[in-house]
């Protein structure tokens, strides 16, 4: 066994596989940029070096300064982790060249399946099903519309090199494969330094279904069951599961079985992923293999009981697996969420910025929270901006959801933008709630994009009689502060409030009853259990015997709560209060029409307008680059270019103007 082994990788998954480590009695190095100098991962590892700037073309994609941090530290072992080099053969090479062990499947593996062109002809070679396509060499976006044209709309444009939805456009006519296909090379060429593409049909309605498969040095290849992953946005997955509610006992055999074949194709060893697009028939088609451990593995393990990076390791020192086809099996269903930092107000872009408060939920054996961040932490502008990985288990898929809800729910994040509100959203549609999933889930439900849902009258009354509870007792330290606290036994036993919600005012009356509060509400009496105090972030109570838990902010008169992904502010009154409240004025917010504001934290990569142009409604105006991804701005509406007031080259910050019309 390794005595010490190097993570070449950062974050939750650097965390991740220095526990496992640790459990086994390893000792554990962990590699920083200038900007990851304080990050969690290296205070996880018994050692930290520091290998190069920010950018990670800098640092952690720089092979020699990975190499000379083992031999500083005396590393007999590398895990990539995923994404950096995780999939490089150059580095693996380099590994093995020094005597230092890549935690991994083998190069010729790596080589093979990390071509999406040579691993498709390898799997139609091993008796795989593959998807219609072209697999040679684009050399230009004309040529690509020929050969699009000749397989017939819709396709997929996919860098040959990718991964993690970059380099990937759908085109549905000639128009948008030009496009898609200059968008795709850039991509690639910024992200793999490869801007090679290739194109092949595109199936509507379909599911993504991967394979998790596990390999030692002795041929031994075994499935370890399916990963729903179909709630996908722009290529990128948010919401996965184990196991598909889709897929039959007869389905997932044949999937493993054609998963494993492709494996000993190519000699594969360790943890690896065979990815399939399944239609409305269940019939299933190779996407591409992962030689690496995926960002989805922990829902593989809750429902296996497997730790696949222990696995990994075993079978990188030498050891063979133990364990049969038979002796697999899956328990419960498991259910992972992505927390990023992103605003899904402003069509999910990246947000970066200090993490003013950090309050993860609980573990416990249905809860999991894999990060790599902390209170006071920096989410950087260079990396991914993945917070954390949340899984739940249960012993159904209606549980495993339910844990999920409620998980959400305490996830407690402020100072920068997040997607809890929407995945908590996720959680609750009833498409999603049904297993009814496609990979086109989040462009169907949420043509417009994500907004809050708003008060509707499944959650009213929680947000009604929740707030009314909460003031309640900022009311009672107030009194006790100024003095006016009553004799006790004289106090009046029914407090009359309005909640005020937006336009609507809510009538309620509260009465303090043993360990809480009965709070009546149109006519029904809700018994508030809790001992909740000023301070607290989180709102927990039983309300009528269910749990619930609520965000909750002071903001000036009002409160700004949260509960299932619905943010709400909130003033609770006296009647007087109330009466008067009606005679409020409301200020309307400053007019911004004028400008090309710049959505995100980013960089002026293209700016395709001049002082005096003329700009159709939808015409492309600026192309922002963020997390290595090119996003377009395009003209709101006819206008004129009045003035150009940031330059190519610029780093923005949000709601930065960018021009101004006239």
């Amino acid at each position: 066994m390794f005595n010490k082994i190097l993570v070449a990788n950062r974050g939750e998954i650097a965390c991740r596989v220095f526990r496992t480590a640790q459990k086994m009695g390893i000792a554990t190095v962990a590699v920083y940029s200038d900007a990851d100098q304080n990050a969690l991962h290296t205070e996880k590892a018994d050692e930290a070096v520091g290998i190069g700037p920010a950018p990670s073309s800098e640092s952690y994609l720089v092979i020699d300064n990975i190499l000379a941090a083992c031999k500083q530290t005396g590393a007999d072992a590398v895990h990539p982790g995923y994404g950096f080099l995780s999939e490089n053969k150059e580095f693996s090479e380099a590994l093995s060249a020094e005597g230092i062990v890549f935690i991994g499947p083998n190069t010729r593996a790596i080589e093979a399946m990390g071509d999406k062109i040579e691993s498709k002809k390898i799997a139609q070679k091993a008796g795989v099903n593959t998807i219609p396509g072209y697999t040679g060499v684009i050399e230009d976006a004309g040529k690509a519309v020929s050969i699009a044209n000749d397989i017939g709309y819709p396709v997929m444009l996919k860098a040959s090199a990718g991964g993690g939805g970059k380099g990937m456009r759908v085109a549905y006519d000639d128009r948008e494969c030009l496009d898609g296909f200059e968008r795709a090379s850039n991509e690639a060429r910024s992200s793999f330094g490869d801007d090679r593409v290739f194109v092949e049909k595109f199936i509507e309605q379909p599911r993504h279904i991967e394979i998790q498969i596990i390999a030692d040095s002795q041929g031994k290849v075994l499935y370890l069951g399916e990963r729903e992953c179909s709630i996908q946005r722009r290529h990128q997955k948010v919401i996965e599961e184990a196991p598909s509610v889709f897929i039959d006992p007869d389905t997932r055999r044949a999937m493993g079985e054609q998963a494993v074949s492709l494996a000993k194709a190519v000699d594969y060893q360790s943890a690896g992923t065979v990815e399939f697009i399944v239609d409305t028939d269940k019939n299933f088609f190779f996407l591409e293999m992962n030689t690496r451990l995926q960002v989805e593995h922990p829902v593989t393990e809750m429902v296996t009981g497997l730790d696949l990076v222990e696995l990994m390791i075993r079978i990188a020192a030498g050891e063979v697996l133990t364990m049969d086809q038979r002796d697999v099996h899956l328990s419960g269903w498991a259910v992972e969420t992505r927390v990023y930092a992103e605003d899904p107000a402003r069509g999910f872009l990246p947000s970066t910025g200090r993490l003013i408060r950090y309050q993860p939920p609980q573990q416990s054996a249905r809860i999991r929270v894999d990060t790599g961040v902390f209170e006071g932490g920096e989410v950087s502008m260079y990396y991914d901006p993945m917070v954390a990985k949340l899984i739940t288990h249960g012993g159904t898929r209606k549980e495993a959801i339910g844990y999920m809800r409620q998980a959400l729910n305490q996830y407690y994040i402020r100072g920068i933008s997040h997607n809890i509100g929407f995945l908590n959203s996720l959680m609750a549609h009833p498409r999603f709630m049904e297993g009814d999933l496609s990979t086109n889930f989040i462009s169907d439900e949420y043509p417009e994009g994500y907004s809050d849902p708003g008060i509707d009258d499944s959650n009213s009354a929680m947000f009604v009689v929740s707030a009314g509870t909460i003031h309640h007792v900022h009311w009672l330290r107030a009194n006790r502060i100024s003095g006016r606290t009553p004799r006790a036994g004289s106090e009046k036993q029914t407090l009359d409030r309005v909640v005020v919600m937006g336009n609507d005012y809510h009538p309620i009356k509260i009465i303090p009853v043993a360990h809480g509060y009965d709070v009546i509400y149109r006519g029904r009496t809700y018994r508030v259990t809790t001992d909740w105090s000023i301070g607290r972030p989180l709102f927990s109570a039983l309300i009528n015997g269910d749990e619930v838990c609520m965000q909750i902010e002071p903001e000036g008169v009002k409160y700004r709560m949260i509960y299932d992904g619905v943010v709400v502010s909130v003033m609770v009154l006296t009647n007087k209060g109330a009466e008067l409240n009606h005679h409020m004025l409301v200020k309307a917010p400053p007019d911004l029409s004028k400008f090309l504001l710049s959505p995100m934290p980013g960089l002026l990569v293209q700016l395709k307008a001049r002082e005096g142009d003329q700009i159709k409604d939808g015409e492309e105006l600026a192309v922002v680059e963020a997390m290595k991804m090119e996003n377009v701005l395009r003209a709101p509406q006819d206008v004129v270019v009045e003035k150009i007031l940031c330059q190519e080259g610029d780093s923005l910050v949000v709601d930065q103007p960018i021009l101004r019309f006239e």
